[in-house]
């Protein structure tokens, strides 16, 4: 007793150190750089001779409009399921499909498989490629999308990022993460390896949260692929080398909002009735004959409104354009011309008219011209 109580004492005076992570010790099968440790291991039937003890069983629902296509595919189900000593179950009343372990099946963890093979099956994923996830070495992951946006015409705008034109950008990831990727309505289904399936799943929630869009993830991806060639950067950090892409605050346009009107208790009044209106305009007293009378009448009117529009309509292909403007200012132009000329042709007929008229005597005239024709005559002549 005294022993004890004494350990006590001085455990007490020397208390142990509390230290985060002191169990974070190095194990002897991380230091070996042969290890694969996404490895799995091939199953042997031997390991399990005696198989299993339990029955397990699995359920998933489908969807109606896959009904057609798993009636057709399910023969090429239950052969390969038939290998591992499965037994599956379609069932067309209730839109089900079950698997179920037998006394043949010695993997115990190939019915974990036989699950995941008819969540892809439900999932729209072709039966040739769901029937790979029964491989140890290929594994699958749904990755649900819906819960990711509300808005809904956001989730599908997002959700064809995934795929891009022509499903270029879906096959990108899938050469790059070495995975088939399938989107179809509020799920992403993925199969792969487990390091492949991490990244689609990082870049599917960063697409549908608007943190990254999948064109840079895909050069990211592009850059570490080359990066890993090199084996002289093997143990350095790649952070410097891979791009670095800032969101950008784009100004989003303002919603309009409504101006609420000032609240009042009271109800509104109450608009009066179709016979209200009669009572009031005397329609309401008026005899049948006369209230057809009324309405052809009304109907008349507005059949030949109608009719002179659309003779109006008509007749504006037959209206000649306007003159344009710029030959209206040169006809005003001439006419400016014009006006000058005849004020400066007035003004030298005035001129004109101030000058002294000189007599002239026409016999003279006449006379004088035949004396000279003479001369001019003779003069030829002696030459």
């Amino acid at each position: 007793m005294a022993n004890h109580e004494a350990d006590a004492m001085n455990e007490a005076e020397n208390p142990k150190e509390k230290r985060k992570g002191k169990h974070d010790k190095p194990k002897p099968w991380d230091e070996d750089p042969n290890i694969d440790h996404w490895k799995v291991e091939k199953f042997d039937p031997s390991w399990n001779e005696g198989g299993m003890l339990e029955v397990s069983t699995f359920s998933t629902l489908f969807p109606q409009y896959r009904e057609k296509y798993l009636q057709e595919a399910w023969p090429v189900v239950k052969s390969a399921l038939k290998e591992f000593g499965i037994t599956c179950e379609l069932n067309l009343v209730e839109g089900s499909m079950t698997v179920s372990t037998t006394r043949k099946t010695r993997d115990p963890y190939i019915i974990i498989k036989a699950r995941d093979l008819i969540k892809l099956l439900s999932r729209s994923v072709p039966a040739p490629q769901a029937v790979k996830i029964l491989d140890d070495e290929i594994q699958c992951d749904i990755i649900k999308i819906s819960g990711l946006v509300r808005n809904k015409e956001r989730f599908v705008k997002r959700r064809q990022h995934l795929v891009g034109p022509n499903s270029s950008t879906l096959k990108a990831l899938e050469i790059l993460t070495g995975c088939y990727i399938l989107v179809q309505g509020n799920t992403v289904a993925a199969m792969g390896s487990f390091k492949g399936l991490k990244q689609v799943r990082r870049i599917v929630e960063e697409c549908m949260l608007n943190k990254m869009h999948p064109v840079y993830n895909i050069k990211i991806l592009m850059m570490r692929k080359e990066l890993e060639k090199d084996p002289a950067l093997a143990q350095e950090n790649w952070d410097r080398f891979l791009p670095k892409f800032k969101k950008k605050n784009v100004q989003q346009k303002k919603v309009k909002t409504k101006q609420k009107k000032p609240y009042t208790p009271f109800p509104p009044p109450q608009q009066p009735s179709k016979i209200d209106i009669q009572l009031e305009t005397g329609e309401y007293f008026l005899s049948d004959k006369k209230k057809s009378a009324k309405k052809w009448q009304e109907k008349q009117e507005k059949q030949a409104e109608k009719s002179a529009e659309n003779k109006r309509k008509r007749e504006e292909a037959f209206v000649p354009p306007q003159e344009p403007a710029k030959l209206l200012d040169q006809s005003e132009d001439v006419n400016n011309n014009v006006a000058d000329m005849a004020m400066s042709l007035k003004k030298k007929a005035k001129k004109f008219g101030k000058r002294k008229s000189e007599d002239v005597n026409a016999e003279a005239y006449f006379v004088g011209s035949s004396e000279l024709a003479s001369e001019k005559r003779s003069k030829k002549q002696r030459s």
